[in-house]
This record gives C-alpha cells, sequence and structure tokens, in this order.
C-alpha cells in the first residue's frame, strides 16, 4: 500500500476514538497536583497541547503520547492523547506503559553513581576491573593497499576504557547501527539486537574481542557503553540489573511500573507503534516489547516504564537526589552528573544524535546544555535531557525547576521532530 494511503486510513481510524483522557487511569497522580497558574504556567498557553497533538494525531503522524510536566516540584499537567495501540483503536491512558529505549541510560547512570558513592567503585577505574572480557581492548587501525582494500587492524591503545568514558560515551565502544565503517559493521547493531543474540557473559566476550572506533577518552560517541555498565552493576553487586535498579531506585521512588518484563497483567496498558512508519510507509518494530525474549537485562535500551514513573525518577534528579524524603544520591553527585564532562581534548558530536543537541555537551547519562543559545530548541544553560530511539524523550532545567516527560511509541525519525514540539509546546506556556 503507498504510504500516502496508508495516512489516509491512519487519519480517519484516529479521528474514531476519544483523543484526550485527562484522568490518570489507575487515579494516582505522580507528584502533588497544582493549578498551573500557582507555578508560573498559563492556563491557557497549555490548553494548546492537546489540540497540537490532535492535529498530528489525526493527520496519522503518531497513535497518542502523554505529556507529564512538574514546576516547583508539582504536578502541573497530565494528559493522555490519541491512542493506546492503533489496532484496537483504544484510547491512551496516563498509565500507560512505553518501551524507554535509550531513557533507559539515566537510571543505570544512576545506578552506577550509587555505587560511586558506597566506595565501590571510581570512575577512572579501568573497565576491566570488573569485566576481565574487556581488560585489554585495542583501537582499529585500518590500512589501505593501492587497489584500495581496506584491511583491519588493531594497535594498543593509548589507555583502557574507564567508568567515567562508558557513562559519557568515550570509551571508544560504538553501535554497528550508526556508522558504514568496517568497524561499524563488526559491532551489535544496537541495544536492541544485542539482547535478542547474546546472553551477558557471550555479549561481553563478543566486544571484547571487537576494535574499539577511537581511543578512548578522545571522541564522543554514542554506543553500548550503558549495557556495559549495567553488566559491571550485576559484577559487582551480584544481583540482576533489574533487582538492584528495583532495590535502590524504583523501590524508593515508587516506580512501581518499571522494570525489564512487561507483566501478563500489564500488557493491556503497552502503549504500541504503527507497523509502518508514518514517513516512509516501511515496517516498523518496537524490539523486546513483552513478545521477545531478552538474554539479558541490557542497561541501555530495555526497560518499560510509565510516563508517572519517570516523572518521580526526573524530579528526584531535580530535587538534588531526593524525592518525598527517599535519597537516592547526594546533592554534589547529581550536581557531577549533570555538569559538562567533555573537555577540550574529546570531539564533541553529540549533535549527530539530533540536530537541535547543538551546543549541546554530555554528563554521566544526560547530554547538557552549554549556554541557552545555539540549539536548535529554546531552553536555559545548564538544562539537561535523554531520549529513546522509540520516541519517548525528558527534560529538567533546574533554573527554571521545570521537568518534563513525554512518551509516546513513534521509532522512526519522526521521533526528533516530536523532541521539539513538545518543547515548543512547554515552553511557550511558561510565564513565570
Amino acid at each position: 500500500m503507498p504510504a500516502s494511503s496508508a495516512l489516509k486510513g491512519l487519519c480517519a481510524a484516529a479521528l474514531m476514538v476519544p483523543l484526550a483522557a485527562a484522568a490518570h487511569a489507575n487515579g494516582k497522580d505522580p507528584l502533588p497536583r497544582v493549578d498551573p497558574a500557582s507555578v508560573g504556567l498559563s492556563p491557557e498557553r497549555l490548553a494548546r497541547i492537546v489540540p497540537a497533538f490532535k492535529s498530528e494525531i489525526e493527520k496519522g503522524r503518531i497513535p497518542g503520547v502523554v505529556v507529564a510536566i512538574a514546576r516547583r516540584g508539582k504536578l502541573a499537567y497530565f494528559e493522555a492523547i490519541g491512542e493506546i495501540d492503533p489496532a484496537t483503536k483504544a484510547p491512551m491512558t496516563t498509565d500507560a506503559l512505553f518501551s524507554l529505549a535509550s531513557m533507559t541510560k539515566p537510571m543505570v547512570s544512576v545506578g552506577i553513581m550509587i555505587l560511586h558513592e558506597e566506595g565501590k567503585l571510581f570512575l577512572n577505574d579501568p573497565v576491566g576491573m570488573y569485566l576481565p572480557q574487556l581488560k585489554d581492548m585495542k583501537v582499529v587501525e585500518v590500512t589501505t593497499d593501492a587497489n584500495g582494500k581496506q584491511t583491519i587492524g588493531t594497535r594498543a591503545a593509548k589507555r583502557q576504557p574507564t567508568i567515567q568514558d562508558l557513562l559519557r560515551h568515550t570509551s571508544g565502544l560504538t553501535y554497528g547501527g550508526r556508522g558504514s565503517t568496517p568497524v561499524h559493521k563488526l559491532w551489535p547493531a544496537g541495544s536492541g539486537s544485542a539482547v535478542l543474540q547474546f546472553t551477558g557473559p557471550e555479549f561481553l566476550e563478543t566486544i571484547g574481542k571487537l576494535p574499539l572506533l577511537h581511543d578512548p577518552g578522545t571522541v564522543w560517541d554514542y554506543s553500548l557503553s550503558t549495557d556495559v555498565l549495567g553488566l559491571v552493576i550485576e559484577a559487582i553487586t551480584g544481583k540482576p540489573l533489574s533487582a538492584f535498579l528495583s532495590e535502590r531506585i524504583w523501590g524508593p521512588l515508587g516506580m512501581t511500573d518499571t522494570s525489564f518484563a512487561l507483566a501478563d497483567d500489564k500488557k493491556g496498558r503497552y502503549a504500541r507503534a504503527f507497523p509502518n512508519d508514518p514517513l516512509t510507509g516501511k515496517p516498523q518494530t518496537v524490539l523486546h516489547a513483552g513478545s521477545k525474549p531478552i538474554k539479558f537485562e541490557c542497561g541501555g535500551a530495555c526497560a518499560v516504564a510509565t510516563a508517572g514513573d519517570y516523572i518521580r525518577f526526573s524530579q528526584m534528579l531535580l530535587n538534588g537526589g531526593v524525592l518525598d524524603g527517599k535519597r537516592v544520591l547526594g546533592k554534589k553527585t547529581v550536581e557531577y552528573m549533570t555538569a559538562n564532562h567533555l573537555g577540550p581534548q574529546i570531539a564533541n558530536n553529540v549533535a549527530l544524535t539530533d540536530p537541535s543537541r547543538e551546543g549541546y555537551g554530555f554528563g554521566l547519562g544526560f547530554a547538557v546544555r552549554m549556554t541557552s543559545g545555539v540549539a536548535g530548541v529554546s531552553g536555559t544553560e545548564g538544562d539537561y535531557n535523554w531520549g529513546g530511539a522509540y520516541g519517548t524523550f525528558f527534560w529538567n532545567d533546574p533554573k527554571e525547576q521545570l521537568t518534563v516527560v513525554f512518551m509516546s511509541q513513534g521509532p522512526g525519525a519522526i521521533r526528533t521532530y516530536y523532541r521539539k514540539f513538545v518543547n515548543t509546546l512547554v515552553l511557550q506556556a511558561l510565564v513565570e
């Protein structure tokens, strides 16, 4: 079916269902709710969000979304718009579950920093101290003969990747799917494909034999680094990654719907993507969405959560590591994590993940804004964010005391459009 015909069909279907659900389906708000005006957000301007997304849904560009906004520690906006499942036409709900993809990474990064605070690791420790399979990694050396034939060799790395390198994506590891060089072709395409193919030990044995794309500490390159961090947590604690995160983050913060496995009684709340990419018409899938068993709990991409759960996590960070009297991290640790860790010796390629991130550096798990200008979206120096390949996104603005969580299941290139879309709609409503 041509993409244009598919879009027309999706438009018609979208018009047949309710487009907004104002109340949290389980009757419980994730944070204390207030009148938006009391925290400096215009109710009239916030009211633009639903019709703006309604228009996108009617065009068949996205099935449905959940938008959560908190300011000064209070929930000012929490809306579900569109459909939770294009196949059934069931309306979206605020307690819908989403595959987080790379929005898993900030939670695992916090897990690593918990161990750091307890003295169980230092950030400049070589990764091989904890994972011997990665003890002596080499760096690629590609030579080209007179006939243009390339040969991949290796050389000793100037130094081994550290825990800090993994946290800030300067490890030299890569995603095979993010490039076309001979080295990229050797690496797993992404976290999703890796967990369907390898157990944790198999994954480490495989990548430990692969050449690094760069010397550690020299180039920012988005990668499988956080998947390795999840295995570091397991090696140090002797626990599955989910058990540790449940004990130290999800449980204390009341994130009852966050996990690496979609329980049978929750599958009805799982948000699903269009079967075909609305931009290209090509088939698209969201991996391991409760139906495909994963062989290890990947720290880089495998978690499932609700917007309500995630805004509790993000509010904890905005509060300096504490929420409702439950302290997860120390204040200075959060400050350190959300500072830019890309010094002048490191090539900053953060904008290659999303052109609107021009002017951003990277902290320990998040992109960090270095100036109010430059970037392709509005914001404040010091705000930080990250998103997922399936359409999820969050950002915190410490100066404005603002946290925003956006959930959708739109895995194609359109996801970068909606990051800008929600950014604009939220910040235009900020009036004091």
